[in-house]
């Protein structure tokens, strides 16, 4: 009786427990449904965001070639500095156009964009130079005047040995890209403080060149400004309206704020940047950056004539070209750590 009795148990339990399993089942599936729903919906919002950045992609293609043909048509016939002014309205509109797609562009078609940008910023420098009048012929009377009519006003507190690039020949690649009647800077100086005022360098293209353990400070708001082949330098920099240039420079310290920012061939270098466009290293180490923080009486209205959107920094969103990989951050640029940020600007 008691072998009866508990084989009816075991038979009324395992019947339980088949019930228990079987009113699991709809659970199971109702979970995996949903997964399986889930998956869809993720699938789905992959190929709508696939399909919306091909189709700005292909807006942003049209769009850049339309606009950069019509800047090449009005160099081309540029008879008067209107339509110089015309070519670099659209100029800023091109630079906008990068600057709204640097997030789904691909980094091969942003680097194509910049450089024909680039190269448009010289030619349009070029026309400005060939429209300027031309200087009158004279005969040289004494080697006295001769001297005094190229000389340029050096900043306050700058020796007499220190020289603009107004004052010296410019390199000859700088002379090509650049309308010599359009570029200021210095070059070719050693443990000098030099500075350039707003009215000196208002939009104008500034070339810094082979400079060693100098300060440099910029007030006003150039149009660009290239630094190369410099060596242990402080260049503070008030807001460029469109590209900043970094060549070939060591253990420097920079405050720029820009639309554009390319940095090549540099090493141990810290940056203090403001940016609209995301930043560019290629064949660089030792990069740090950081939020631009200098500062000076009249920046507000400097910012104001650059065209800048002060409330759009993009200082820690940068490229790395010779960095693919999306899984790994690159080691050639890293952030700056805040504890290493209070720089004694002045």
């Amino acid at each position: 009786m008691e072998s009866v009795s508990c084989s009816a148990a075991a038979v009324r339990t395992g019947d339980m427990e088949s019930q228990r399993d079987l009113s699991l089942v709809p659970e199971r599936l109702q979970r995996r449904e949903q997964e399986r729903q889930l998956e869809v919906e993720r699938r789905k919002q992959k190929r709508q965001n696939q399909e919306v950045e091909k189709e700005n992609s292909h807006f942003f293609a049209a769009t850049f070639a339309r606009e950069r043909a019509a800047v090449e048509e009005l160099l081309e016939r540029a008879e008067s500095v209107e339509r110089l002014e015309e070519a670099a309205s659209r100029l800023q509109g091109l630079q906008k156009l990068i600057n709204d797609s640097v997030f789904f562009l691909a980094a091969y078609d942003l680097r194509q964009g910049q450089e024909a940008l680039a190269r448009l910023q010289a030619a349009l420098a070029e026309r400005r130079r060939e429209l300027q009048p031309k200087k009158r012929f004279a005969f040289k009377t004494r080697g006295k005047d001769a001297a005094s009519s190229t000389k340029v006003d050096a900043a306050p507190g700058i020796p007499p040995a220190v020289e603009s690039i107004q004052d010296s020949p410019l390199p000859k690649k700088a002379e090509g890209d650049l309308g010599s009647s359009w570029v200021c800077g210095f070059s070719n100086l050693e443990s000098q403080v030099l500075e350039k005022r707003a009215s000196e360098l208002h939009q104008r293209d500034v070339l810094l060149t082979e400079l060693s353990n100098c300060t440099v400070r910029l007030y006003g708001n150039p149009n660009t400004l290239r630094l190369t082949k410099a060596h242990s330098c402080k260049l503070l920099c008030g807001p460029v309206s469109t590209s900043v240039f970094l060549e070939d420079c060591s253990d420097c310290v920079l405050a720029v704020a820009c639309q554009q920012l390319r940095i090549h061939s540099t090493k141990d270098t810290r940056i203090f940047l403001q940016v609209t466009s995301r930043a560019i290293v290629e064949d660089c180490s030792g990069i740090q950056f950081a939020p631009y923080t200098w500062s000076y009486p009249e920046i507000d209205k400097d910012f104001e004539s650059s065209g800048l959107d002060r409330s759009k920094n993009n200082w820690n969103d940068v490229d790395d070209f010779n960095w693919l990989a999306r899984d790994m951050a690159s080691p050639n640029w890293s952030i700056l750590p805040e504890e290493e940020r209070n720089i004694q600007w002045d």
